[in-house]
């Protein structure tokens, strides 16, 4: 049936693109990271399709690890959600191509909001990465699948790249098992941290 061989391609594919990402980390993600770190608000989370996925775990990762975060459909947000973003947030917008037009219509709205704006998109050319405030520019890799179509590879790095930023804010601030119980304390996380916790 060849299933295998084809599981272990994307795995590979994937794998590679993820060293591809840590290759090209540098001094641009650190300066983007430290804006992040200086928002005095919420960092919010904009996209649609797989992307929207990507980002609504994002969201629930940033909040969970100690940086205050929610999720806005692009979609939704101008049938209203946008009056859930203030000038003090961040929110960061999410495509691969750069080019969504649901993702890119929000930019000027958000940007009359006051709030700043930041890309996460493989490409530097596109309209996200030039009329958002920042752009962090990730590889751009052949998608896993044979037709090279279905995000895989790109969703993969959108959320390798955010997990690790999460991870960043969350150990600069010193954010520790304690806090994190405040915010998880249920399932066996909860009952784990509820156990070290209390000593």
């Amino acid at each position: 049936m060849g299933y295998l061989k084809t599981m272990v391609d994307v795995m590979t594919t994937e794998m590679n693109a993820i060293r591809c990402l840590i290759d090209e980390a540098g001094i641009e993600y650190e300066s983007i990271v430290s804006e992040i770190a200086n928002c005095e608000g919420k960092v919010i989370f904009m996209g649609v399709g797989k992307s929207a996925h990507i980002g609504k775990k994002l969201a629930a990762t940033f909040a969970s690890t100690g940086t205050p975060s929610f999720f806005v459909h692009a979609t939704e947000a101008v049938h209203g959600d946008l009056g859930m973003i203030e000038s003090k947030d961040i929110t960061i917008l999410i495509s691969n191509s750069g080019n969504s037009m649901e993702v890119v219509n929000c930019i000027k709205y958000i940007k009359a909001i006051g709030s700043k704006t930041i890309a996460f998109t493989s490409n530097r050319n596109s309209v996200l990465a030039k009329e958002c405030d920042y752009a962090l520019i990730y590889p751009a890799k052949d998608e896993a699948d044979h037709l090279n179509l279905a995000p895989t590879t790109s969703s993969t790095i959108t959320l390798v790249l955010g997990d690790s930023i999460a991870c960043a804010l969350s150990k600069s601030s010193n954010f520790g098992s304690s806090d994190f119980y405040k915010y998880h304390p249920g399932g066996s996380l909860g009952e784990k941290l509820k156990t070290a916790n209390n000593g």
